[in-house]
């Protein structure tokens, strides 16, 4: 078994964190066409997750419920489907100009690293408003803030299986891409087990073509984190003989940092105060760093 040092509650129990959850619901409510009185009744159950939130569950639990709680309100199962197949769309759209960029630079794992950590940007579960461009052009002028990618292109060279945590669509595709970059024979991709936010699922991983580069698996869990007490058996097999695992983005950090004796490497943009403060980094840092 795999052991856990929680550090969850301190990350969890920050009060940010349940302001963050607030602003996104607020912004969903105003996009889908809820009556008042469902509105109204769907905030007073918000919070009453926000205080059972406070002690009993982790952020990515307390977000998987919040989320299942509004497809209840909503009557709808995948709330973002339409942001999805934009925001892949969006950056299929690039993908013959990100693959030139890769193999006409210097060092293709570099060039192809910083462009699935720019593509974490795409992210609606914070904010509707990002800058893709903005935020390629930035990951090629800045330095790591967290920079264990000499280490990570080590230990993927010597890695007979690889396990990549997905996150979110459009992001995939800058994935697929570094996937195709390191020409790993026994590489894994894994995508959350349901919908939930703008979160990558199995159908929107062979939207993408992950499934051409990777074998593509669900974790088996509609949390948009991965959580493994819940995670599907299918997926703890590939993830206990994973000999390195990339996770990609907050989410999976919140899941899985803390871990030990699994090498992991989360690879993220950092978009919140609370993770740049539980990292030690800056908001808008890149970052690559192993598993202490």
């Amino acid at each position: 078994m795999i052991e856990m040092i929680s550090i969850g509650k301190e990350v969890i129990s920050d009060y940010r964190c349940f302001f963050c959850f607030a602003r996104a619901f607020e912004r969903m409510l105003e996009r889908d066409n809820l009556s008042t009185e469902e509105k109204k009744f769907f905030a007073r159950d918000m919070f009453g997750l926000f205080d059972k939130g406070k002690n009993d569950l982790s952020i990515p639990e307390l977000s998987r419920k919040l989320h299942v709680l509004f497809k209840h309100y909503s009557n709808n199962p995948d709330p973002y489907q339409d942001v999805k197949k934009s925001s892949n769309d969006l950056v299929l759209a690039m993908y013959p100009e990100l693959k030139n960029m890769v193999f006409n630079s210097a060092n293709h794992f570099d060039t192809a690293l910083r462009l699935a950590i720019a593509g974490n940007i795409i992210d609606f579960g914070l904010s509707n408003d990002f800058n893709l461009q903005g935020t390629i052009d930035k990951v090629f002028n800045s330095d790591f803030a967290i920079d264990d990618s000499v280490q990570l292109k080590q230990a993927l060279f010597e890695a007979k299986t690889v396990l990549y945590l997905g996150d979110n669509c459009g992001e995939m595709v800058f994935d697929k891409l570094f996937i195709e970059t390191l020409m790993h024979p026994n590489l894994f991709y894994a995508v959350r087990g349901a919908p939930v936010i703008n979160d990558a699922t199995v159908d929107d991983a062979k939207y993408v073509g992950i499934d051409v580069v990777a074998d593509v698996i669900s974790n088996g869990y509609d949390a948009p984190s991965t959580i493994l007490d819940h995670c599907s058996d299918e997926f703890i097999d590939v993830f206990n003989r994973a000999d390195v695992i990339i996770s990609k983005g907050q989410g999976n950090l919140e899941g899985l940092l803390g871990y030990k004796n699994k090498d992991i490497y989360f690879l993220l943009m950092v978009k919140c105060e609370v993770i740049a403060d539980t990292l030690n980094v800056k908001k808008g840092d890149f970052v690559v760093k192993k598993q202490d």
